[in-house]
């Protein structure tokens, strides 16, 4: 697409364009996103060791919700809108400047949550409140400019400028944690039934299904990277204990890189985009749900930080634990996988249940062989055998289920 690089009118790009692929820009603005899961998963990492799983799991949460669903909104705007003129760059990089700040609140949030008294949000919610202001220029540059789609442009204005006094509100109030999370999940409540609003009742903007699947499967493997540098922190951390290389550094390194592997088979294995084109209604389910896949990919980083903290014997819990914290998000990325595709192609293959008994035992295995005394670096081998099973099912047997559903679903 050849465009005024000055100036280009936002009047929608063509849904049905060939080789649409995501752009230079998009791969920069997605690297930003490495910065702010690293701070997450780290943050969560530490908290878990200490035992405090609660402060973990909510603070993982807030945040996580804010980097994702920022994410979410910049990509669905810019795969109907990229110009890729002089103002829709400078809107993305204001938007990975204000992505750069919530990273730098992460821990703010992390420690007033665990403290318990107020829960400080004024960084993250202040870089969050950037993002969502150069999403709003860019809204009203389509409100402007396509007149067709003028009423949905509105409706996401309204929305997000609504949405975003009211996390700004929260700032000054320093309401104790409950209530501010209360507050907090009623605004994110709101914000997540804006694109429903104004897509389904003035109209759906023009973006592109291949493009979006592709943008979605380029976050997932940015978050896959957390995976891998957890595998990473563990392997050093017991090459430091056991001075130099051993077998148990080698089962950290081929089973820490094999579940990352795994989980990036399996995700790409289905064809996302192709229903989609089909069925953009369902896109909706398909979206917000991945909010949380991205979520137990960080989680699943963030277990194997844990394991390396009760390797080098800095942790306050145990190695059952550390196998827990890996297992329970790979657990929740492959329920996840299996929840999207069925609801994508709106069918229940009931091979797809025993695949899931299949994954769900081998993580029992993982984690009982540690519980009884087996070393992390076979639990981490173990829980890689996970992701594994679904690979094989599919690669020897599902591939054909998968290819009659899809076909299915597409004559619908």
């Amino acid at each position: 697409m050849t465009v005024n690089r000055v100036y280009a009118r936002m009047t929608g790009r063509d849904p049905r364009e060939h080789h649409r692929a995501a752009t230079p820009l998009e791969l920069l603005f997605d690297l930003v996103f490495v910065v702010a899961f690293s701070q997450i998963g780290s943050q969560m990492a530490h908290y878990l060791e200490l035992g405090h799983v609660s402060t973990a799991l909510i603070a993982a949460s807030f945040t996580t919700f804010a980097v994702t669903w920022a994410w979410i909104n910049y990509s669905w705007l810019a795969s109907a809108y990229d110009t890729d003129d002089v103002y829709f760059r400078v809107a993305t990089m204001v938007v990975m400047i204000g992505l750069i700040v919530v990273a730098l609140g992460v821990p703010n949030v992390f420690h007033s949550i665990d403290e318990g008294h107020y829960l400080d949000n004024t960084v993250v919610v202040a870089g969050y409140v950037i993002m969502r202001i150069a999403t709003i220029a860019l809204w009203v540059r389509v409100a402007r400019e396509d007149e067709k789609r003028r009423p949905t442009a509105i409706a996401y204005i309204v929305n997000i400028s609504i949405a975003q006094l009211g996390w700004i509100a929260l700032i000054f109030l320093n309401l104790p944690v409950a209530t501010t999370l209360v507050f907090t999940t009623i605004l994110s409540l709101f914000e997540l039934a804006g694109p429903l609003l104004a897509e389904l009742r003035f109209g759906r903007t023009p973006w592109h299904p291949h493009h979006i699947a592709e943008r979605y499967g380029l976050l997932v493997i940015i978050t896959l990277g957390e995976v891998i540098l957890g595998t990473v922190l563990a392997i050093s951390a017991v090459i430091e204990q056991q001075h130099g290389w051993t077998l148990d550094a080698a089962l950290v390194a081929f089973g820490g890189t094999a579940l990352a592997f795994g989980m990036w088979w399996i995700y790409f294995a289905i064809p996302w985009g192709r229903v989609l084109e089909v069925h953009p209604k369902r896109a909706f389910a398909w979206g917000y749900l991945q909010i949380f896949l991205f979520g137990s990919l960080v989680g699943v980083g963030a277990g194997l930080h844990v394991a390396a903290y009760v390797i080098g014997g800095e942790a306050h819990v145990d190695a059952t634990f550390a196998a827990l914290s890996i297992a329970i998000p790979v657990l929740l990325f492959e329920t996840l996988l299996f929840v999207l595709y069925s609801l994508l192609v709106m069918q229940l293959d009931p091979f797809h249940i025993w695949l899931f008994f299949g994954v769900v035992a081998v993580l029992v295995v993982a984690v009982g062989a540690v519980a009884l005394g087996a070393s992390l670096g076979v639990g981490i081998l173990l829980i890689a055998c996970s992701p594994i099973v679904v690979v094989v099912g599919y690669e020897t047997i599902g591939w054909r289920h998968a290819t009659e559903m899809v076909a299915r679903s597409l004559d619908d």
